[in-house]
């Protein structure tokens, strides 16, 4: 048998176990994400946030690592707003449910009205001498449809964590693949070190806990957080530049803003802590421009230095 009838023969065997009795909340997950994606935009935006206040109001180990993230990175606030920001992130995730449907489900095309798109000159100039970048995404709740509607303008591959559930694995890989030109497993370096040095942009995201083994710790928000090396590791691999991309829903919530910055200058600079610190500066100016619309609902200072007691 060749290795295609075997990979065919594999794939047939995967695609019956799909039928399963375990998979079918999953294929109700897939199919309530097509439907919503075909939502008008009003009825998105009322379902979003009516099912981030449900979450707001019942899940309580979520508002609790959010009510944590929040006290610790807004200690300027009082504890009335503190609260007010917390319910506001669960209804901005919320409606990032349904903008990730829509990302995925549906041609991005579609919204090329919605949009704006500021520093794309930096962007053209890095394509205009034939490089690959390095795009620095941020764990915005528009994440997924900021990738969606980024494809509009430049082409990009992704790097993402594969799901625990093979059926749900699939359908948010070939969804992503649809939008970008390549989805990277974030175990796979020589595959995106490959990418960019053959000249692709690789969207990244470096802004959650990876573990002790994979970061150094550097200042968040004030909080020392474990922050990965792997950032200035790839820049230094591939020698590609380093392209902070923000990404926001405006106050209206109808119309989108993307901003490309210009390439971090000296960068990497062989001090692992002051890039890893450098990093995580770009990406906390960026938070605090509309700090609801941050995943604030991952334990992001879940990894704590030697000594130090547990957060959550």
């Amino acid at each position: 048998m060749s290795k295609q009838e075997t990979r065919q023969k594999s794939r047939d065997r995967t695609a019956v176990g799909f039928i399963h009795p375990r998979y079918w909340p999953t294929w109700l997950a897939i199919g309530g994400m097509y439907l919503a994606a075909w939502l008008p935009w009003r009825l998105k935006l009322w379902v979003g946030r009516g099912l981030g206040l449900i979450v707001w109001r019942f899940v309580k180990r979520r508002r609790h690592i959010a009510e944590t993230n929040v006290r610790l990175c807004f200690p300027e606030l009082d504890t009335a707003k503190q609260r007010a920001l917390v319910k506001d992130i669960f209804i901005a995730n919320g409606i990032g449910i349904l903008e990730t449907a829509t990302g995925w489900c549906r041609d991005p095309e579609h919204l090329r009205h919605r949009v704006s798109f500021d520093g794309q000159e930096h962007m053209a100039r890095v394509e205009a001498e034939g490089k690959g970048a390095l795009i620095i995404g941020i764990h915005f709740s528009t994440l997924d449809l900021g990738g969606a509607l980024h494809s509009l303008f430049f082409p990009a591959d992704v790097v993402y964590r594969p799901h625990d559930n093979a059926l749900f694995e699939r359908f948010m890989t070939r969804a992503r693949s649809n939008i970008f030109g390549a989805a990277i497993d974030r175990h796979d370096l020589r595959g995106l070190v490959r990418r960019i040095k053959s000249g692709h942009h690789v969207w990244y995201s470096p802004d959650q806990d990876f573990g002790r083994e994979a970061s150094v710790f550097a200042p968040f928000f004030g909080v020392e957080a474990a922050t990965i090396k792997l950032t200035a590791k790839i820049a230094q691999m591939t020698g590609a530049p380093v392209m902070p991309l923000i990404f926001h829903r405006n106050p209206d919530n109808r119309t989108y803003r993307l901003e490309y910055l210009p390439p971090l200058d000296n960068f990497p600079s062989g001090d692992e802590v002051a890039d890893a610190t450098r990093i995580n500066a770009v990406i906390e100016a960026a938070i605090r421009r509309h700090p609801e619309q941050y995943l604030w609902l991952h334990r992001r200072f879940k990894t704590r230095p030697e000594g130090e007691p547990k957060i959550y």
